[in-house]
């Protein structure tokens, strides 16, 4: 049944069913159409109001709930529902990797339409909280108002923020007590830097005027435990910024490299800035299986370090190698699969377009004398053509890691004319994995399936799979 108020629909007594893309959950109306609705759990029986409405589906929200599902939880942060990072934290974790691999295994068999083995049983994280080793707060001087504070008559004194955006909306930031996704003293940092801007008057951004002084915050943590933290300053105020990053280190003398950024221009990414070191190293290390790789304020580094040690070793496993291949890394990144995998194989050739990233790569390397892997920087599908094998080899396995849009048309070409025995493709988007596994088909078989969910209390998984080449 359902009605209209306010030229809103009301569905009455709905059944959620699925959990669905981005966090969302999945209901059907009595017209047949789709509704999402965010902040509910399959299994629960609710009413609904919808606030958009298509011509095939509607987006709502629960106004009420009759009764809910035997795999809601009670979430642990005070934030849940506004936040919009951590979607499902209200569903309990067999649950979460329930619907992950089956989002996998739906993605590959409706998009990929390829004949598949089973499903290797999706790896869970042995941590479901604290287990990022990057964040990225942003500073307002407009922090996002709950509904029952815009209805209060009450004095909301100062509205500085130091937080995360609410979801589409970039001029609006959260103010954030405690994050459940980072390792103290992420907390207590974040937290401190907020609270002695304000009692020292420095000015939080203003997204709309584009002014103010503090503008974002990273943080990142190691299973060594060093520690960097990364202020972003939209001006060049020599005074206050000392003043804050000398009583961040006379707080935390734990920091290992205290480092920041003034960037005026329109967007807050520091990918194209100058980062100047204040105090200590300008990167931080992390191990695993005994080597060391530097991460600095811009290296792409997997955020769930636990994991990420789990999914190199499903990725050299997937290999297979006796120590006599050449194996090719694409998208090699800071080259970390390349070395994890080197030590088995004769020789690695790891390939990234991100110049800062294969010079961290080399240096990795070096600090871990391996010797038989080699980096090098450029466009894949410019880099890796015949020329390119005919100087380095014709690689007997290839590892691709490709970013969320999935390998380009050309590099999928060039796999499968040059035809390695097999290709481990580990992807972080089953989607465009399973369009570019249909493309190879004709020449692969898919061997091997193996889900990892490196994020925990959201909707996002990782996704191993082995080719192998057709006899």
């Amino acid at each position: 049944m359902s009605k209209k108020k306010n030229d809103k629909i009301i569905f009455e007594h709905i059944t959620v069913l699925d959990a669905g893309a981005k966090g969302v959950s999945v209901a059907k109306a009595p017209d047949g159409k789709v509704i999402f609705i965010p902040n509910v759990v399959p299994g629960d029986v609710v009413d609904i109001q919808t606030f958009k409405k298509r011509k095939a589906y509607y987006e709502g929200k629960a106004i009420r709930f009759h009764a809910y599902s035997e795999h809601r939880i009670e979430p642990v942060c005070q934030h849940f529902g506004v936040c919009g990072g951590c979607k499902w934290q209200n569903m309990n974790y067999p649950q979460q990797l329930f619907y992950k691999q089956n989002e996998v295994k739906n993605h590959l068999q409706r998009i990929g339409k390829i004949e598949l083995p089973e499903f290797e049983p999706i790896l869970g994280s042995e941590k479901q909280f604290f287990y990022r080793n990057k964040m990225e707060f942003g500073f307002s001087n407009s922090r996002w108002l709950t509904e029952n504070e815009i209805k209060s008559d009450d004095d909301l004194g100062n509205r500085n923020a130091l937080g995360f955006h609410i979801p589409k909306m970039w001029d609006k930031i959260l103010d954030i007590t405690k994050c459940h996704l980072q390792e103290d003293p992420s907390n207590a940092i974040r937290n401190e830097i907020r609270d002695f801007a304000n009692a020292n008057h420095l000015e939080f951004f203003d997204p709309r005027n584009h002014e103010g002084l503090l503008r974002t915050l990273m943080i990142r943590t190691v299973s060594t435990g060093e520690i960097m933290v990364l202020i972003q300053f939209f001006k060049d105020d020599k005074t206050k910024r000392e003043l804050l990053l000398d009583h961040l280190l006379e707080k935390f003398p734990n920091i290992t490299s205290l480092q920041y950024v003034i960037n005026s221009k329109p967007n807050d990414t520091i990918y194209d800035q100058n980062i100047i070191l204040y105090q200590g190293r300008d990167y931080i290390l992390e191990e695993m299986e005994g080597l060391q790789f530097s991460i600095n304020a811009k290296s792409f580094y997997q955020t769930n370090s636990d994991q990420a040690y789990e999914l190199y070793k499903i990725t050299r496993e997937f290999a297979g190698l006796t120590g006599q291949e050449t194996v090719y890394d694409l998208y090699t990144g800071t080259g970390t699969i390349a070395q994890f995998v080197s030590k088995n194989a004769k020789k690695v050739i790891g390939v990234e377009s991100v110049p800062e990233a294969i010079a961290d790569a080399k240096e990795n390397a070096k600090r871990n004398n391996i010797s038989n892997c080699e980096f090098f920087v450029g466009d894949m599908k410019v880099v890796f053509n015949d020329a390119f094998i005919a100087q380095h080899g014709q690689p007997d396995v290839i590892i691709t890691d490709p970013p969320r849009d999935g390998m380009h048309k050309d590099v999928v070409e060039q796999i499968l004319k040059i035809a390695p025995e097999k290709v481990v493709y580990v992807s972080c988007n089953s989607a465009t994995q399973a369009r570019d596994l249909a493309l190879m088909d004709e020449k692969y078989q898919v061997t091997r399936v193996h889900p990892v969910d490196m994020f925990p209390q959201t909707h996002h998984v990782e996704n191993v799979v082995l080719l192998e080449k057709r006899k």
